[in-house]
C-alpha cells in the first residue's frame, strides 16, 4: 500500500492539472491563443531558466555523471535506430514509418520529467543530464527519419537537413538553459544575488503548471480513434514495451531514484506535443501523430503510475 501511494502521490497532482486544463479549455477559459503563447513562454523562457538555476546550483565533482549521461544517450540511439529498421520492415505504407518511428521514441522528457520528479523529491534532481542526454538526439533523430521517409525529402540535399538538424538542437532553449547553467557551476557563479534568485525562481515557477494546463487544453481525444492499430502499436511501443525492455537494465546498472525514475520519463512518458509540429513542417500528414499523441497522454497515468509503483515496490525508488 506504501508503494501505491507513493507512486500515486508522483503521478495524480501532474494529472489532474491536465485535466483541469481540458476542463478550463471545455469551459471557455482558455483557448488556442492561451496555448500557443503558453507553450512559447514555457519553451523559450521558463523551462530554460528552470534547468539553468537547477545547473547552475549543480556541485559538478559530487552530482554530474557521465555515465548517466551516455547512458540515457546510448539507449536513445539503440531504440530509434531499431525502432526505423523494424518499421522499414514491416510497414506497408512507408509514407507513415517516420511519423511511425518518431512518436515510438520520442517523449516529453522535459516538461514531464521535471513536473514529476519535482513532485517525488521536491527537486528535478536528475532529469538536467536525462535531458542533455536525450533531448538533442530527441530533435536531429526525428529531423533524420521525417526527412529520408518524408515526402519532400528531394527538396534540398539530405546533408543542408541534416546540418539544419544539428543547428537546431544546439540552439534548442531548452538545451542552452542547461549549457549555461553548466558552465555556471563550473566557474563556481551560480551563488546569485536575492533579489535575481527570486526573479529567476518566479519565472521557472511558471514551467511547469503552464505547460501542463496547456497539454490539458490541447487534449483531443476524438482524434485517439484515427489509424486505431497503428497508433495503438506505436502507444503500446512507448508506454509499455519500452520500460519494460530498458528498466531492468538501469536497475542492474545500479540506478535508483531521480536518476532511474528521471529515465523512466525519457522511456515512457507521452509522445511530446512537438512530434506534431516537426510532422507537419517535413510535409507529412500528421494524422498518426496526432493520434499517439493523444493516446499516450491519456494513458501514461496509468502506465507511469505502474512503473512507478513497480520501481518503488522493487526497492528501487525511496
Amino acid at each position: 500500500m506504501e508503494s501505491l501511494l507513493f507512486s500515486l502521490h508522483a503521478t495524480i497532482p501532474v494529472f489532474l492539472l491536465i485535466v483541469i486544463g481540458y476542463l478550463l479549455r471545455r469551459g471557455g477559459l482558455l483557448n488556442d491563443a492561451f496555448c500557443e503563447v503558453s507553450d512559447k513562454l514555457v519553451f523559450h523562457v521558463a523551462l530554460p531558466v528552470m534547468l539553468f538555476c537547477d545547473m547552475a546550483n549543480t556541485d559538478l565533482r559530487t552530482e554530474f555523471d557521465a555515465r548517466y549521461l551516455f547512458f540515457c544517450a546510448g539507449v536513445t540511439t539503440l531504440v530509434f535506430f531499431s525502432l526505423w529498421l523494424i518499421a522499414r520492415r514491416t510497414l506497408s505504407d512507408r509514407s507513415l514509418i517516420g511519423e511511425f518511428v518518431q512518436v515510438s521514441y520520442r517523449s516529453s522528457a522535459a516538461i514531464l520529467g521535471c513536473a514529476i520528479i519535482k513532485s517525488v523529491y521536491g527537486t528535478i534532481g536528475a532529469a538536467p543530464l536525462m535531458i542533455l542526454g536525450s533531448v538533442p538526439l530527441f530533435n536531429f533523430y526525428a529531423i533524420l527519419v521525417l526527412t529520408v521517409e518524408g515526402p519532400n525529402q528531394k527538396d534540398e540535399p539530405l546533408r543542408k537537413k541534416l546540418l539544419g538538424a544539428t543547428r537546431a538542437a544546439a540552439l534548442n532553449p531548452i538545451i542552452l538553459g542547461i549549457a549555461f547553467g553548466l558552465l555556471f557551476a563550473l566557474f563556481g557563479l551560480g551563488s546569485f544575488p536575492p533579489i535575481l534568485q527570486k526573479t529567476l525562481d518566479s519565472l521557472a515557477g511558471l514551467a511547469t503548471p503552464l505547460a501542463l494546463l496547456s497539454i490539458g487544453a490541447n487534449f483531443r481525444g476524438t482524434q485517439a480513434i484515427g489509424l486505431g492499430k497503428l497508433s495503438s502499436l506505436a502507444a503500446s511501443i512507448k508506454l509499455l514495451l519500452l520500460p519494460a525492455l530498458f528498466l531492468p537494465l538501469a536497475m542492474v546498472l545500479g540506478y535508483t531514484g531521480s536518476k532511474l525514475l528521471a529515465f523512466l520519463i525519457m522511456l515512457g512518458s507521452t509522445s511530446t506535443p512537438t512530434c506534431y509540429i516537426m510532422a507537419r513542417n517535413l510535409g507529412h500528414e500528421g494524422t498518426l501523430s496526432v493520434s499517439v499523441i493523444v493516446l499516450t497522454t491519456l494513458f501514461s497515468a496509468f502506465t507511469l503510475t505502474f512503473w512507478i509503483f513497480l520501481a518503488r515496490f522493487l526497492g528501487y525508488l525511496a
